[in-house]
Formats: structure tokens, sequence, C-alpha cells
């Protein structure tokens, strides 16, 4: 086959050799090659990735295409390989197109391509390659297990190979820590970067089991960020509480204390005391692990009593006070029969009255008295009694004044008739005698 090469060059090319002899240019080539130009694109690609290399000629009269390396040496002409290069393979070959493929690429491909149209002058076209350093997976440094709570802990992040250079950054809790310090410096190959960044923070006990991670993101890594992790282990003096197993302790009833101790090291055991003392009745006062049992509480069991929880780091305690209250009364409902007599409405009144405001007596309780503690209701009581006193004092007044109007009644009328009569009923009946004859008098003379 016939290929038009430069400075009127013939390339005979057969199955074993390749001849180059003078040759005459055709002007009909030189007019049909006017407007051809190749087309490329800059090509990115990941170290250790596949390159793929495109020139295209929108308009081509059987001219030849050819692609060389930075160094100019030529990689393929038209679908024939110039370099033995076990990485360089040929992906599509034609008079429009000539495609190539630059596998497992290094750092040490990266530079300019060339690809060029063999018209009357050459033309080219310059298609740039971008190799990305792939950055190392990061290690983490300067933790020594374990940290005592609130000394300043330094760790540093580093990884190295990237290009461009990597950007480190640093989470705990996963929320991300912005005050760090950042180092970049140049491999030996003048090509990569070993980046580093430095985390400084004050250690307390809620970051005990914490992890703090660090990522590098880089373009060549796509979405999978590179991380390091590292739990931090914090030691720190316990934290002690008491808890009881009922809010209203009540004489004769069992109660627990639970002394709920955090720290690390976990203190084991603890050490319980009542009012600065040992506990005084070790039979009902029964101590296993961390909980106090009492059985059968009773007044002399009242006082403070303390937890104390110990580890290599230090020491704390807690503080529960006791008081047992009385067990409640319960009264029995009081019935009250209603008398048969003229007051009985009355009574049902001042009944019900009463027992309201002993109810809302009831509700105001001493102060100074225990919570919890209930007894007889006096108030109801005294209430009741005053009722009865005051409708029987009344029943008396009633009476009397009754009593009393009938007899000056009587005593009146017989006065009247008394002039002329023998005895007193005579008297009284005289008496009304004489009042109807007025009357008679009266209206006959009006």
């Amino acid at each position: 086959m016939e290929k038009t090469l430069p400075n009127n060059l013939i390339c005979l090319f057969s199955s074993s050799c390749a001849i180059l002899v003078p040759a005459a240019a055709s002007k009909n080539k030189v007019k049909g090659s006017q407007g051809q130009f190749p087309l490329t694109q800059n090509v990115t690609v990941v170290e250790g990735g596949t390159a793929i290399l495109t020139c295209r000629v929108d308009q081509n009269d059987n001219t030849s295409l050819q692609w060389s390396n930075p160094a100019q040496q030529t990689l393929y002409f038209d679908d024939k390989k110039a370099l033995r290069d076990n990485r360089i393979e040929l992906v599509r070959a034609s008079w429009h197109e000539l495609s190539i493929s630059v596998s497992d690429v290094s750092l040490s491909d990266e530079g300019q391509y060339t690809c060029s149209l063999f018209t009357m002058p050459v033309k080219t076209s310059k298609a740039y390659l971008t190799v990305l350093g792939v950055p190392e997976k990061p290690q983490i440094s300067g933790f020594s297990s374990p940290v005592m709570e609130g000394d300043l802990m330094q760790l540093t992040c580093k990884t190295s190979g990237s290009k461009p250079a990597a950007d480190i950054r640093w989470f705990k809790n996963d929320k991300e820590i912005k005050d760090v310090k950042y180092l970049k410096e140049e491999d030996a190959n003048r090509k990569t970067f070993t980046v580093s960044s430095t985390l400084d923070f004050r250690v307390d006990r809620s970051d005990d089991g914490v992890a703090v991670i660090c990522r590098v993101d880089h373009e060549s890594l796509n979405a999978t960020p590179q991380v390091a992790m590292q739990v931090l282990e914090i030691h720190y003096t316990p934290s002690v509480k008491i808890i009881p197993s009922t809010p209203f302790p009540q004489e004769g009833q069992p109660l627990i204390l639970t002394c709920e101790s955090k720290g690390k090291p976990l203190p084991e055991p603890v050490l319980w005391t009542k009012d600065g003392g040992e506990l005084p009745d070790p039979d009902r006062m029964v101590v296993s692990g961390r909980e106090l049992n009492i059985l059968f509480l009773n007044k002399t069991d009242n006082g403070t009593y303390r937890c104390e929880a110990t580890n290599t780091i230090g020491q704390s305690s807690a503080e529960y006070v006791l008081i047992v209250h009385d067990v409640p009364n319960t009264l029995l409902p009081t019935t009250i029969i209603p008398s048969l007599t003229t007051a009985t409405v009355t009574t049902t009144v001042a009944i019900t009255a009463s027992q309201t405001t002993s109810a809302t007596s009831s509700n105001i309780r001493d102060p100074n008295a225990l919570a919890g503690q209930t007894g007889p209701d006096h108030a109801l009581i005294g209430g009741i009694v005053a009722v009865v006193v005051f409708v029987t004092l009344c029943s008396i007044f009633l009476l009397g004044r009754y009593l009393a109007r009938h007899k000056g009644t009587y005593l009146t009328n017989e006065a009247k008739g008394a002039e002329d009569a023998p005895d007193a009923d005579t008297a009284i009946i005289n008496a009304e005698g004489s009042q109807v004859n007025a009357e008679e008098k009266k209206e006959y003379f009006i």
C-alpha cells in the first residue's frame, strides 16, 4: 500500500520490512489537503490506569495519521506499531481517526503527545496527558495509651505519593475539626507530595472510646476517600451516684441503695459507711457488690449513708440522707344518722357544711410534719361534736320559748275573768265572752 510521507518519501510496507523511497508529490493531494486539521483532547488518568489518546480528522483524502510521545518517539503510524512497548495498543485506525491506549500509566508517562497529519505541510495537534499520583493510606501517630483526663494530646496524620498534593481533614464524633496545622513537602522524585496535618486538643472523660478520624481527599480517589482511625482511651477518676429502690421509705419495709460508679479503670469494690462510721447493724444491713440492702427499716436507720469508690486515678464519693417514714393509718368512713326532729333539715345542712370545712381543714397539714404521716382526723370529730351540741341547744331554746309564751297567754285570760268567776277556768271563759260582747257592741255602735 502506498502512503504519502514528508520530504516526498514513499513507504512501501510488506509483512517483513519497511523501505522509504523518494517520490514526487501529487498536486491533487496537495489541493485536497487544504482545510484538513487533526483534532485531539487533553487526557487525565490515575496512576496505574489506562489512557486513551484519540486523533480525528473530519475531512481526509487518504492522508496518514501518526501518534508520538513527549520524547518525539513514534508510537503508531496509521495502524502500524512503531515503538515496542507492550503497554501501548491500537484502539481504532481509519482515514478519519487514530486512537491508541496506554495501560498501567506511570508518572513518567505524563507529558505532551502529538498527533500528526501528513499533508503538505504536515499539520499537528497536541494532547497533554496528566497522570494523578494516588496518595498512600494515611497513618496517625502521636497516641500513647492510656491518656489521663486533662492531658494535652497531639495527633499527626501523614500521607505520601499524592499528585497534586492531597487534602487532610479531621473528624471527631462525626464532627469536623477546623483548627489544625497543615504541612506540604515535595517528594524526592519532584513529582509527588507528602502532606501532614497535626491536631492538638485537651482530653476529658467524654473522649473515652471516641474515634478520631483522619480523612484524605484527592481527585484520584473519586468518591471514596482514604481514612485512618484512632480510638481514644482516657483514664479518669470515678463519678459516684446513689440510687434508692424507693423514693419514700417506710418503717418495716426493705430498702436497697445502689452505688452507681463510673470510672476508668472501673472502681471495684465500693465502701459503705453511715454517719462517718461503719454500718451499725450488719445483720440487717448487708452489702452485696455495689448494693446496700437494709431489711425491715426502723427509726434508728435514719442518717447519712456514704458510698466511696476508688481506682488507680483517684477517689470519689456520694451521700444519701435516709428518713424512715411512719406507715399511714387508714380511717373507716363515718355514717351519720339524721335525727327525727324538727331540726332534721338544719342538722343535715350543718353536717354537710361541717364536713366540707373539715375536708378543707384536713388538706392543710403541718409543714413541720414528716411527709406521708397521717393520723386520726381530730378536726372532723370536733366538727361533728360541735354540730350535735348546737342542735341540742337550739332545741332546748325553742322548747323553752314555746312553754313561756303558752304560760303567759293562760295567765292573761285568767286575770280578765277572775272578778266574778269561782275558779280559773270559769275566769278564762268569762274573759273570752266579754271580748266577743265588746266586739259586738263596737260593731253595733258603728
